[in-house]
């Protein structure tokens, strides 16, 4: 009799619950005081469990923007997971995923960087990870097609901030600026060509310790005209190509040996002035960024592309040809915020490897720093519509 009366009961009160279904209000459990407190601190940010998660650059909002153009931005981060460019050790191809890894502590406290006295995840820009470009692993000059088109495509969208403003972009355009994550260094080719065609032959600071100017046939032998594109010859093709814009070109953390002093004077042609990595007990950090900054100037866009292997191994084991001799960490993030006021357009960043990192994952990490280091010189620039309005302003002055 009991479980007769439960029964009805309990229909009944089920039946209820279905006839007020849509008057019904979820109910909060505790999971937003617990986890999501805000207390005391700029902005009212707070540290909080940077260790779980999905993992996207600096725990950035993720979008597929290759699958949809829904989403505006003013700085996208987007991977290249090519590494069949390389000559020595492969593994590039798991570098977007390393970095993202690497990067996770980034804004722990809030993403303040002090020595540029700006946060770039807290500021005018709108900062997304935009996810991988698909790149197949068996034809390379189908996968450089890949993401040259990939990178055109997050390249050339209106941003978030002053997309009706005038900009450095070809047809006056401000166009939102793209930062890649390698991927072996092959794969700065495609990037340029996406580059020219949005903004025509650009100035290119590059950070390695090996030139990438050599000719296929030092480089590889050239047997063919897929094997002639590698990561040490993308840059005399950027030149046969006319992506570089012409002597405004620098190559900074170089010693790597050579074929022959041809080499040089080979990279000459293809547009670059060289500073070696011991010109830094010579000339010193300062002496660097003054070198490059003269070389590039600071009234036209400006790539930057960083090869992990400018870092000494020490520092940065986790890479396909490493090069003892190196900078540390240290040296090439004060070097890289020595570059405020350059007009950095667009950036990447390649060669991390990490199946060859220590437990500590010291490689994907400098190399999660020095992005940071990228990223807060780009938003403390601001759109890039300021750059036609610095000139306008610079030519008003002039008259």
């Amino acid at each position: 009799m009991l479980t007769k009366i439960l029964t009805v009961a309990f229909l009944a009160t089920t039946a209820l619950a279905h006839g007020d279904h849509e008057n019904q209000v979820p109910i909060q459990g505790p999971h937003k005081a617990l986890w999501y407190n805000t207390l005391p601190g700029d902005g009212g940010t707070q540290a909080d469990s940077v260790f779980s998660g999905i993992s996207t650059f600096g725990r950035l909002p993720y979008y597929p923007c290759l699958a949809s153009d829904d989403v505006k931005y003013d700085i996208a981060f987007i991977g290249a997971p090519f590494d069949t460019g390389t000559s020595y050790r492969p593994g590039a191809r798991f570098g977007p995923s390393g970095i993202r890894q690497g990067s996770r502590r980034l804004n722990l406290y809030g993403g303040y960087n002090v020595p540029l006295e700006t946060n770039p995840f807290n500021s005018w820009a709108t900062v997304l990870d935009c996810g991988d470009i698909p790149v197949t692993s068996y034809d390379n000059t189908w996968a450089l097609h890949q993401i040259e088109e990939g990178h055109n495509s997050i390249l050339t969208r209106a941003p978030a901030t002053d997309a009706k403003k005038k900009g450095p972009a070809k047809n006056g355009k401000t166009l939102p600026r793209v930062i890649t994550l390698g991927g072996d260094h092959t794969i700065t080719l495609p990037l340029l060509r996406s580059v020219n065609r949005a903004y025509g032959p650009i100035s290119v600071i590059h950070f390695d310790s090996h030139l990438d100017t050599w000719k296929p046939k030092v480089f590889g032998g050239s047997p063919s005209k897929v094997a002639s594109i590698n990561h040490g010859t993308y840059f005399y093709h950027a030149s046969q190509e006319g992506l570089l814009a012409n002597d405004t070109n620098i190559h900074a953390g170089i010693r790597t040996t050579l074929s022959g002093p041809s080499d040089y004077e080979n990279d000459g042609y293809c547009g670059f002035e060289i500073v070696e990595a011991r010109e830094i007990d010579t000339i010193g950090m300062t002496g660097i960024i003054k070198k490059i900054k003269d070389r590039v100037g600071t009234t036209k866009p400006v790539y930057l592309s960083i090869d992990i292997d400018t870092l000494d191994p020490a520092f940065a084991p986790a890479t396909g040809t490493p090069e003892t001799g190196g900078w540390s960490t240290r040296e090439l993030r004060t070097i890289l915020r020595g570059l405020e006021g350059i007009n950095l357009i667009a950036a990447d960043i390649v060669e991390v490897a990490p199946a060859y990192d220590t437990n500590a994952e010291h490689t994907t990490m400098a190399a999660a720093d020095a992005l940071y280091e990228v990223m807060s010189l780009m938003v403390k620039k601001g759109p890039l519509s300021k750059m036609i309005e610095s000139q306008d302003v610079e030519g008003r002055d002039e008259v």
